[in-house]
């Protein structure tokens, strides 16, 4: 009390914190919530939640929630987490409350910067910033210059959880873009057959068209993509469709020597 120094016991710092914001010391009880920010684990993270809210530290909140949200399912499986469960329904409730808050900088952003900022994430598969970006507000159909919704990029990346945020919140799974390639046109044209099931199971259109009358069959055909057109096919897609050049799908395979494609379409 009388050097305003934490001393370096970890065992301490909680009890320590309680008697600094008891007393008003509060460069003591800063250093006490520094400590315990660098010394998180899975296995204190829900303790130090807890201690955080209880004791009004905002810094210690936000360090706490960010480790938690970051190793949420390893947090999850700790005796912790599950003695909070039993023993402190109330608090643990707060700490998932403080999980779902966006942070103060992202419910500032304008719209544009969140649409773009949710664009990103869905093309780097950061599924913690899509979330985050979604309870701020961001709008899941914002579009980029070229029409390409977030779901458009991850589909096109083939980030399956990103996709499946962005489908939960309401994104429109057939949205076309500039030249009217929807997200499943991208996910059977980047190779990426864990998205279009995805997708299907979501209602997209196996036979959506592109200004060139494509379909993602043909997508899938042209780039010889297999396992993608196995799924188009279960989900409906039309083998016989021809597009503005009265090219069918094994005629693409065809073209770009895709014979693989054709012996297993054929095969399935």
């Amino acid at each position: 009390m009388y050097t305003l120094q934490a001393p370096q016991l970890a065992r301490m710092d909680p009890q320590l914190l309680v008697a600094a914001d008891m007393y008003g010391l509060s460069g003591l009880k800063a250093q006490c919530e520094q400590q315990l920010a660098a010394q998180l684990s899975v296995e204190t993270a829900v303790a130090t939640a807890v201690l955080a809210i209880r004791n009004s530290c905002s810094s210690l909140k936000k360090a706490a929630a960010a480790f938690i949200k970051t190793h949420i399912l390893y947090v999850m499986a700790t005796k912790g987490w599950a003695d909070a469960l039993h023993c402190q329904p109330e608090d643990l409730i707060e700490v998932l409350k403080l999980l779902s808050e966006p942070p103060a900088e992202t419910r500032t952003l304008s719209a544009a910067e969140k649409g773009r900022r949710l664009m990103k994430a869905a093309s780097d598969g950061a599924v913690q910033e899509l979330q985050m970006l979604l309870a701020a507000g961001a709008d899941v159909g914002a579009t980029d210059g070229n029409k390409n919704t977030a779901l458009h990029w991850a589909a096109w990346q083939g980030h399956v959880e990103a996709a499946s945020c962005l489908v939960g919140a309401g994104a429109e799974v057939d949205a076309g873009n500039w030249v009217q390639n929807t997200p499943l046109h991208w996910a059977a044209w980047g190779g990426r057959p864990a998205v279009v099931r995805l997708l299907e199971e979501a209602s997209a259109d196996p036979n959506a068209r592109n200004v060139d009358g494509d379909t993602p069959l043909h997508f899938a055909a042209e780039h010889g993509r297999t396992e993608e057109a196995i799924a188009l096919l279960d989900a409906g897609a039309d083998s016989g469709a021809r597009n503005h050049k009265g090219k069918t799908p094994v005629d693409r395979a065809r073209q770009f020597n895709h014979q693989h494609w054709i012996d297993r379409i054929r095969r399935d």
